[in-house]
């Protein structure tokens, strides 16, 4: 049977950035997709996601994203392939919002952040 979910609103995350979970569902375990928007100024909290690759899709903006300690520069149309378990982080440089897609795969889960700045 096909499942149609709500549209999806954007929300404050502690990794300052906001996030709108464009797709997250239980029943798509393959995948999720989210939308990320870092303000002008900000660097996004340093993290690791277990078991879970990420693929960053710039959108709008550039930033400079950390992975592992190497600082790569991403610009509009950009994609950076972050393997499970990397660390992370990305700095909004320039004078607009940098907005990018997030491709996760498998699907993220709460569980699999690992917050590298507390820890």
């Amino acid at each position: 049977m096909p499942t149609v979910l709500p549209a999806p609103d954007e929300f404050w995350t502690a990794e300052r950035c906001f996030i709108t979970e464009l797709h997250n569902a239980p029943q798509s375990p393959e995948a999720s997709l989210a939308r990320a928007r870092v303000e002008p100024g900000v660097t996004t909290q340093l993290h690791s996601l277990t078991g879970v690759t990420e693929v960053y899709i710039v959108q709008q903006g550039s930033g400079l994203l950390e992975i592992a300690g190497a600082r790569l520069r991403l610009h509009t149309g950009d994609r950076a392939i972050i393997p499970p378990g990397t660390p992370q982080r990305i700095h909004n440089d320039g004078a607009e919002e940098l907005v990018f897609l997030c491709l996760c795969t498998p699907r993220f889960v709460p569980a699999a952040y690992v917050d590298l700045e507390s820890s």
